[in-house]
């Protein structure tokens, strides 16, 4: 059975999350963060957040394929999608300021999914930088 949307967008939250092999507090507050306030939760129901963000942590611990992992979340989000998708990964991978590789190698796998437009992927990257830098270093 097919991911509704918003579980999918959350799923690919997670699994950005998840990608370094330690989901930080500052990931997890940026996930919840995101699902309160951005248009595209609007209908969800918070409460389940906790729910749906525990399904994704089985399914990235039960599968050893996170590529096929990948192409059942990405398979339940449209095409006008795809950039707010890839937004949504991005920016709870750089929440930290962070980077790590296998966070690297995991947006680029996700970017490519996606067909995403190496110039639109960038200005998202730098964006979502921009946005979470510190006044302070």
């Amino acid at each position: 059975m097919p991911l509704p949307l918003q579980d999918a967008l959350i799923h690919l939250m997670v699994i950005a999350a998840t990608s370094d092999a330690s989901v930080s507090d500052r990931e997890l507050d940026a996930i919840g963060g995101l699902v309160m306030r951005l248009p595209v939760f609007e209908g969800f129901n918070r409460d389940d957040l906790g729910q749906v963000a525990s399904e994704a942590i089985d399914l990235v611990k039960d599968s050893s394929d996170i590529e096929k992992v990948l192409d059942m979340v990405l398979g339940a989000i449209p095409a006008r999608l795809h950039d707010t998708a890839y937004a949504l990964a991005v920016e709870v991978s750089a929440v930290d300021l962070r980077v790590e590789q296998e966070e690297l190698v995991l947006l680029e796998l996700i970017r490519d999914k996606l067909n995403l437009d190496g110039l639109i992927a960038a200005a998202i990257e730098a964006s979502a930088m921009a946005r979470l830098r510190r006044a302070v270093a």
